[in-house]
């Protein structure tokens, strides 16, 4: 036998072989799953369906044509309606007018709450009367009388600060009025409490708080100037706390206090171009 005629042989030998063991696959699965069709089941299954699916439409083109047939023969024969009008004819017929709009599973929408009612205005009580008004008067009164009727601009008590009574005086009258108080013996008010300036980008304003260990008492003063040429007398020589705190309100405000003794820069160096607490400050060096 040649060599050609000896693989004819081995493959035809070996197709054997594996179309048995796919037949005893098959027949394992089908015993394993009897339910379930082979491939072969399947494939003819397949080739079947549209012969049936073609069988199952000329049967219900049959079913129609009899059942048109039946219909002309028997014209008066009552005819049952769809459902959809069996439906509109058990319908309750409503009320013509305005309806309660539904929504959702058939449920009302809901009505609108009504507004509450706008609060009534409370009027404002007048509050009573500040404990310190009387002593605010009286300080008023005094400086009217020994320094000048014109000397306080406006009087009030600050409430918020504990009652504490406060004037706004004119830089022109604010000399007298510290030795007033200094030196009047009802008055003694020989402590400095705070002593600190403010730019109102209108007017500039120095504030003083004096405290009275004689009388247990307390002020405050709000001296005005202008904002171009901001002056105020100095109170050093009645309070000789007040150097410092002057210094410092002319390097950071640059209000200037008339007759200090050595008033020049007390945080800033002497070189420092401009005064940093005033609303319209500069910087010479934007990076400092």
């Amino acid at each position: 036998m040649s060599g050609q005629e000896k693989e004819f042989e081995k493959k035809s030998t070996e197709g054997k072989e594996l179309e048995q063991e796919e037949k005893k696959q098959t027949e394992s699965r089908s015993e394993r799953f009897p339910n379930v069709p082979s491939s072969s089941e399947q494939s003819t299954a397949e080739e079947h369906k549209p012969e049936t699916r073609l069988s199952i439409a000329n049967q219900e083109s049959s079913s129609n044509s009899t059942d048109q047939q039946q219909t002309s023969i028997n014209p008066k024969k009552e005819t049952t309606p769809p459902s959809g009008e069996l439906k509109q004819e058990n319908k309750e017929v409503l009320p013509k007018g305005p309806q309660a709009a539904i929504t959702g599973k058939g449920k009302p929408s809901a009505t609108p709450r009504p507004r509450p009612a706008a609060k009534p205005v409370k009027e404002e009580k007048p509050l009573p009367p500040s404990p310190e008004q009387p002593t605010l008067d009286r300080y008023v009164q005094l400086i009217r009388e020994q320094v000048h009727e014109e000397a306080v601009e406006q009087g009030f008590v600050n409430r918020v600060n504990n009652h504490l009574p406060t004037l706004i005086i004119q830089s022109k009258w604010w000399l007298a009025v510290a030795e007033l108080f200094k030196k009047h013996p009802d008055l003694a008010f020989d402590y400095v409490q705070n002593y600190s300036g403010v730019d109102y980008e209108t007017h500039m304003e120095v504030v003083i708080h004096l405290y009275s260990f004689t009388h247990e008492k307390r002020v405050c003063f709000r001296i005005k100037t202008d904002r171009e040429e901001a002056r105020v007398p100095s109170v050093v020589h009645l309070w000789h706390a007040a150097n410092w705190n002057e210094r410092e309100i002319y390097d950071l405000l640059g209000i200037h206090f008339e007759n200090h003794p050595d008033l020049k820069r007390i945080l800033l160096p002497d070189h420092w171009v401009g005064h940093p607490l005033r609303k319209d400050y500069v910087p010479l060096d934007k990076e400092v």
